[in-house]
C-alpha cells in the first residue's frame, strides 16, 4: 500500500495563483489538494470524472451547471461527469480545496510523485 508525504516537489503551479498536489491515487480514484491565491479563477470547464470536494480554508463562488454556490470552509460538493463548472476564489483570502476524482485523472499523473513508502 503506497504512502505519500508532503514535500516541495509534490506541488505544481498549474496556473498563476493556483498550486496543485496529487495526494494519492490508484486506478479508480485520485485525491488532489489545491492552494488558491485570493481572487483566482478556474475557467469554466468539464471533464468525464465525478468530482467531489470540500473547502478547508477560504471559499468563493462556484458555478456548477446553471447554479452558483457560495463556498466557505466546510462546504462540500459533488459535480457529476460532464457538467460545466468554474470557481472564482474569495478575493480577500487564500483558499484550500480538497478534491476527489473518480476515476483518477490520467492527465494529472505526470504531476504525481512516487510514493515515499510502498
Amino acid at each position: 500500500m503506497p504512502l505519500w508525504e508532503d514535500k516541495p516537489d509534490a506541488w505544481h503551479e498549474i496556473q498563476p495563483g493556483v498550486q496543485r498536489r496529487i495526494l494519492a491515487h490508484d486506478l479508480g480514484v485520485m485525491m488532489v489538494l489545491y492552494r488558491i491565491a485570493p481572487g483566482s479563477r478556474f475557467a469554466l470547464h468539464t471533464h468525464p470524472h465525478v468530482q467531489s470536494g470540500t473547502v478547508l480554508e477560504g471559499g468563493g463562488q462556484f458555478q456548477v451547471g446553471d447554479q452558483t454556490w457560495t463556498l466557505r470552509p466546510g462546504s462540500a460538493y459533488t459535480v457529476p461527469p460532464n457538467v460545466p463548472h468554474e470557481l472564482r476564489s474569495d478575493p480577500n483570502a487564500s483558499t484550500v480545496v480538497l478534491d476527489v476524482f473518480t476515476p483518477r485523472r490520467e492527465e494529472f499523473l505526470h504531476e504525481a510523485v512516487r510514493p515515499d513508502r510502498e
